[in-house]
């Protein structure tokens, strides 16, 4: 077999085996209430949801424990009451270290520590503390040889800039330039990222004149022009995400990852609070969910990835202020859905799985269940594209249903496709168990989802290869490649070389 022959499969092989670089979807887990499910409940309820990224507020140890062995990325926190003994002695970063930390690592999978939280925002002067507290606790985790595995930073929230508005003049406060230079020069050295907390709901609750509900929600059919760049935005995430870039770019640090360790809505609030409702909440995490994941990036950096933490993951009675502060969690204590959502960037999905679902006319489709394992969704898609006979091209790399690249979702359109095909069943969408029935339409953007008695889906509607425009839905079926096969034929590939 000639080399050439083999590159150029190699390189086939690299276009189908193109894995989705959008950025990480995970959840803040705070604790300020009275009434909250134990840590080992609360970690099983985020199991169940498959989240795999989870932000918490201090180390605790039951917290610690609790999500041992479960694969989550665990962001964990020095709080701001404890930056004084951190900055002053590298004793107390190296002693909290070993009795907070290693004990419980790696079976628990700390991969951030931040340390400091909004400390602009802080009542006491502190921001002095926070870069002498980060490398002391940057010199223990060097010290133990876990530096380059967990990385250190501190988070802030967008009142460190100066000026946002428009996101090229994105400015940090030059009241702040003491630390944040020297902040900056570490996460830069540590190639550690910029952690922002960005809530567009506050900037359309304390400007509604300004600030439309739609642009907050990622809902607006209009743009927004810079008129120093010429670009558009179309919602206000985005925005403030560039304005940051803007911000570090000023001062030469355009290497610097962002992070968003906050972002939001809440489900309920105070009579002036209009905006607080359980629609608007899930309609702007179900569609940050679906921008991130699927690598939009921003119109500054398009197809850059941003990871983002949710918050939160339950609402907590204890936090003062507004009745919006204490209602932004997806969950209510008896770990009931305050809203549906879904960590796949299918959007807003119905939790139901038994009885006559129906829409307002009538109309079910079958997706995946959120607590399917992988394995259940591969043997699904492998059943449904297969011995289903379900044309499977949509789900094919550049399709319209390619995207996001995850088996949630593909499974998902498999499931349904074969769901409705075979009489829109309660048998039908079993797929032991994987499948679940919702009367919520799951297309989007192009890609159409089949419904009972209509033939038309996604893959009638894309823009395929001349061989395969030329026939028809039922005489095109593809066969799903799961991307280990794929993986495995690379491999052997590079064994003829």
């Amino acid at each position: 077999m000639g080399t050439g022959f083999i590159l150029a499969t190699l390189l086939q092989l690299l276009m189908l085996l193109r894995l989705c670089m959008g950025g990480n979807v995970g959840i803040c887990y705070g604790r300020n209430a009275d009434d909250l499910p134990t840590p080992d409940k609360a970690a099983q309820l985020i199991q169940n949801h498959n989240i795999k990224y989870v932000r918490i507020y201090d180390s605790n140890i039951q917290v610690l424990k609790a999500f041992a062995n479960t694969g989550i990325e665990l962001m964990i926190g020095i709080p701001n009451s404890d930056l004084l003994p951190f900055s002053q002695f590298q004793s107390n970063a190296d002693t909290w270290l070993k009795n907070n930390i290693l004990p419980y690592y790696p079976a628990t999978k700390i991969t951030y520590i931040t340390v400091g939280a909004e400390v602009t925002e802080a009542p006491a002067n502190i921001s002095s503390l926070v870069v002498p507290a980060m490398q002391n606790v940057y010199t223990a985790l060097r010290k133990t040889g876990l530096h380059k595995k967990i990385k250190v930073s501190s988070t802030h929230s967008l009142g460190v800039l100066s000026r946002s508005f428009p996101p090229s003049a994105g400015a940090f406060s030059s009241k702040h330039a003491f630390f944040l230079r020297p902040m900056l020069e570490f996460l830069a050295e540590n190639q550690s990222p910029f952690l922002v907390n960005i809530y567009p709901y506050y900037a359309y609750r304390d400007s509604s004149s300004n600030v439309s509900l739609d642009y907050a929600l990622f809902e607006s059919s209009s743009e927004v022009i810079d008129p120093n760049t010429g670009l558009l935005y179309t919602n206000m995430f985005d925005a403030q995400i560039d304005a940051i870039n803007f911000a570090l770019s000023a001062l030469n640090f355009k290497t610097i990852k962002i992070m968003v360790t906050e972002t939001g809505w809440p489900s309920k609030g105070s009579p002036k609070e209009t905006a607080a409702t359980p629609d608007n909440a899930q309609t702007y995490n179900a569609n940050l969910i679906r921008h991130v994941i699927n690598d939009t990036g921003t119109p500054a950096k398009p197809g850059e990835e941003t990871d983002v933490y949710i918050f939160s993951l339950f609402n907590e009675n204890r936090k003062p202020g507004l009745e919006s502060e204490r209602n932004w969690g997806l969950f209510f204590p008896d770990q009931t859905s305050v809203y549906n959502i879904d960590f796949t960037g299918r959007g807003a999905l119905s939790t139901a799985t038994n009885g006559n679902i129906t829409s307002s006319n009538g109309t079910t489709w079958c997706i995946a269940s959120g607590t399917a394992s992988e394995a259940d969704l591969r043997n699904g898609i492998d059943w449904a594209c297969g011995p289903g006979n379900v044309d499977c091209s949509a789900i094919q790399p550049s399709q319209p249903c390619f995207e996001p690249d995850n088996l949630a979702s593909h499974a998902s359109f498999a499931f349904n496709s074969y769901y409705q095909q075979n009489g829109a069943t309660d048998i039908a969408c079993s797929f032991g168990g994987a499948g679940i029935r919702t009367n919520k339409n799951p297309s989007y953007d192009n890609c159409l989802y089949m419904t009972f008695g209509s033939n038309k889906t996604a893959a009638s509607n894309a823009t395929l290869t001349t061989a395969n425009s030329t026939s028809s839905s039922s005489s095109s079926v593809r066969e799903y490649v799961p991307m280990w096969v794929l993986g495995g034929l690379l491999m052997a590939s590079f064994m003829y070389l």
